[in-house]
């Protein structure tokens, strides 16, 4: 076998994370993290444009931070598939310039220059690249890269367009808890339930997953999509804006070097709270002096607490949503560097009623599975099956607005899924496909995701073209929904590429309210499913009426029923009871004319409807 050929079938797995990168690769006797010339694994992600025109990348690059404040980047994960409004809360607590382009969208300007945040991961992901090759010996393009799992369809888009403009060949998007799964399961301990709590620099993702006989199925997912050590660094630089008499709005007014000064001091007293009941720093605040910092432990633990309890109501909901109880967890995984802090480890620990395993090093867990699974996709291993699930349910508009999922939320990945609708106006010759995505049952409660229009419907009656719509969700979580009229073969299909994805606060809202909003949601579903089903009877029936030859004295009462029907319609379409008592008259009077026309078209209408 030449050396290109085993090049081309090499594929690695990469973990790009919000604070560190890294890359592993499978290997016979299982993952191995691919390390620098020094021997570190982890690649800072930050890059800084140097005055002299020179890109950094890594390690370097944040050496750079306190020279260069405005012209490093960190972070950057961040804004990856979001809106310019989406990130607006961020923006303080960088130094480098983010500003909106006219599209919305957030842009790096560094020099009158704009970079995208896919441009910036691209080069922290070529940088991952170069010391996979170097450790290596030749060159890699295929990868495998892993997100939050509560990442949508626009932020894996833009994660593997960062991989295509680094010249990588994107084989597979895992999910961050996934992955980790995968390293844990090569301890030995194979079979059983395991929950990952898996809490980075910007995410927070929880997973219980079933692992038998080599088969890793995630049973359920839930997280937050912007609370990570971050977070952490940002309440104690208020803390310490606080000790140095400014206020948190204030870190603004300082120059750059002193707003990098204090995150650099607050990633330090982190760490160092990790180990010690207290930590002191003094701080070189450039023009404003210097300063000496002392927090303790107990009050930085009351700082984060909070957020620490958001991440335990993500585990109760996993738990919740894969239908088990605590108690049927056979083990317990940390994931990223932000497990170190001792109160998450007590949190998650209380909550579990089991210590945490430590086999596998968090800062490691994602890449190496990451690695697995490349693995995996290269034919290495055929004895690891990934079963991934969908975060949020899919699905598409239907009459009167309401959603019909037709994925839903935790279903297994890879999944197609077809249902077939119809229309709703005679000789109606083009539908609009309106894609959502979330829990509740209203159009305007869900974050719609897509639109295309299927045309050239042949005229006919409502309810007689038969509309199949098919949703696919490939093994990356990305979405393909197309729509085929079955008489004619008339087809059209949507790619979902949104530009810009869900926040945080989107994401925690979708999921609570279809909780708080359930019972109203199934009342207003049930009221527009009847309203279809009554307009559905009196457009039948009038029609079938019009066609038979039943006396006078048989068609009176019909007649009647559906002018009643109709006026309801019209007068009182908010009066649940009054129309489904409507509904059930004219039901049981078509009904009582068996094998007759009327009955045939009701029935036919009813069986059509969408």
């Amino acid at each position: 076998m030449t050396d290109k050929a085993q090049t081309d079938e090499l594929v690695i797995g990469i973990d790009l994370g919000t604070t560190n990168s890294l890359a592993a690769v499978a290997t016979p006797t299982g993952p191995k993290v691919l390390r620098k010339q020094d021997g570190s694994a982890l690649i800072p992600s930050v890059v800084c444009f140097r005055p002299d025109g020179e890109v950094v990348v890594g390690q370097e690059a944040r050496d750079l931070a306190l020279q260069y404040p405005e012209r490093t980047v960190q972070s950057i994960k961040r804004l990856v598939g979001r809106s310019g409004s989406d990130v607006a809360a961020e923006l303080e607590g960088f130094s480098f310039r983010v500003i909106t382009n006219e599209r919305g969208l957030p842009r790096v300007s560094v020099d009158d220059k704009e970079y995208s945040p896919e441009q910036i991961s691209a080069r922290i992901l070529a940088a991952v690249r170069d010391v996979a090759s170097r450790a290596l010996g030749h060159e890699i393009r295929a990868v495998v890269i892993t997100v939050p799992a509560y990442f949508d369809d626009a932020q894996r888009q833009a994660t593997k367009h960062a991989a295509e403009l680094a010249g990588l060949d994107c084989r597979r998007i895992v999910n961050e808890p996934t992955a980790a799964s995968l390293a844990y399961g090569i301890d030995g301990s194979k079979d059983g339930t395991a929950l990952v709590y898996d809490l980075g620099g910007g995410t927070f993702d929880v997973s219980v997953l079933r692992i038998r006989d080599g088969v890793f199925q995630v049973l359920s997912t839930s997280g937050d999509t912007h609370l990570g050590g971050d977070d952490f660094d940002r309440l104690l630089i208020d803390e310490i804006l606080t000790t140095i008499a400014h206020s948190a709005d204030e870190l603004e007014g300082l120059d750059p070097f002193a707003r990098q000064a204090i995150r650099r001091a607050a990633e330090s007293l982190k760490f160092q709270l990790g180990e010690a009941d207290a930590a002191t720093l003094t701080i070189d605040l450039g023009a404003a002096g210097s300063t000496e910092v002392t927090v303790t432990r107990q009050r930085f633990e009351q700082l984060i607490a909070p957020l620490v309890a958001r991440t335990i109501t993500c585990c109760r909901r996993a738990m919740r949503d894969a239908e088990l109880e605590v108690s049927d967890l056979d083990h317990v995984v940390l994931v990223g560097g932000s497990t170190r802090v001792p109160l998450v480890r007590r949190e998650i620990e209380q909550f579990a009623g089991r210590a945490p395993a430590t086999s596998v090093d968090p800062d490691l867990a994602v890449g190496m599975g990451a690695a697995l699974q490349a693995g995996v996709l290269a034919g290495k291993d055929s004895s690891l099956l990934l079963l991934d699930v969908v975060p949020l349910s899919l699905g598409l508009e239907t009459m009167g607005g309401v959603v019909s999922k037709l994925i839903l939320r935790n279903a297994t990945i890879p999944a197609s899924v077809t249902e077939e609708f119809s229309t709703q106006v005679d000789d109606q010759t083009a539908v609009d496909i309106n894609v959502y995505q979330g829990e509740r049952e209203r159009v305007e409660d869900c974050r719609k995701l897509g639109s295309f229009k299927l045309r050239g419907i042949p005229p006919m009656p409502a309810g007689l073209p038969r509309i199949a719509v098919t949703f696919t969700i490939d093994a990356d979580g990305v979405l393909r929904v197309s729509a085929r009229e079955q008489r004619t073969g008339t087809e059209a299909e949507i790619q979902i590429v949104p530009s810009f994805g869900l926040t945080d606060e989107e994401v925690k809202r979708m999921m609570e309210d279809s909780i708080e909003h359930a019972f109203d949601d199934m009342s207003a579903r049930e009221l527009v499913e009847l309203r279809n089903k009554a307009q559905a009877m009196v457009t039948g029936t009038t029609k079938a009426l019009e066609l038979s030859d039943l006396p006078a004295d048989r068609t009176y009462s019909i007649k009647r029923a559906t002018k009643q029907l109709a006026a309801a319609l019209e007068s009182d379409p908010d009066d649940t009871q009054k129309l489904r008592t409507l509904v059930d008259e004219l039901s049981a009077l078509t009904a009582q004319i068996a094998d007759d026309v009327i009955s045939s078209a009701v029935k036919k209408s009813l069986s059509d409807e969408s």
